[in-house]
């Protein structure tokens, strides 16, 4: 039997948020047919929308001082503040949004070059955690800047 493909392209208001759409089709002939109760089928879609999700980051030092090798301390730096926003520029809601950051932590030597102190969340739950049990936490290597190509 002849067959016919053909793609329905569907648009959807930000009004009005659906989980499902219902379509029908039916085909029609001018000829005589043995089945047609074949000629229509319903359809019922899930809807599934996309995110537009873009996320941004602000920090408050813009330079990094660089202590020559064995020359470093172990007192703390000047604290800086990093601001990590997440924003949902679609019109759909979306839920369950999970961020994983991973801080670089060890130096030369085993040093801690960065360590958190306090998180402030607005409009979300944070949770600080070391890296899971077995993870191998790599050092920041040293760079020897006398050696770099100009």
């Amino acid at each position: 039997p002849p067959q016919v493909s053909f793609t329905l392209e569907l648009e959807f208001s930000c009004s009005i948020l659906l989980d499902h759409a219902e379509v029908m089709l039916q085909a029609t002939s001018d000829s005589t047919e043995a089945t047609p109760e074949d000629n229509v089928v319903n359809l019922s879609i899930p809807i599934r929308y996309e995110p537009d999700l873009f996320l941004s980051s602000n920090t408050n030092l813009h330079r990094y001082e660089v202590h020559p090798l064995g020359t470093f301390t172990h007192s703390p730096g000047p604290e800086f503040t990093t601001t990590v926003k997440v924003q949902n520029f679609g019109c759909y809601p979306i839920q369950n949004v999970t961020l994983h950051m991973a801080l670089p932590a060890l130096g030369h030597r085993q040093a801690t070059i960065l360590s958190v102190t306090h998180v402030l969340a607005d409009n979300a739950t944070c949770v600080l955690q070391p890296p899971p049990e077995g993870t191998q936490v790599v050092p920041v290597p040293p760079e020897d800047l006398l050696h770099v190509d100009r």
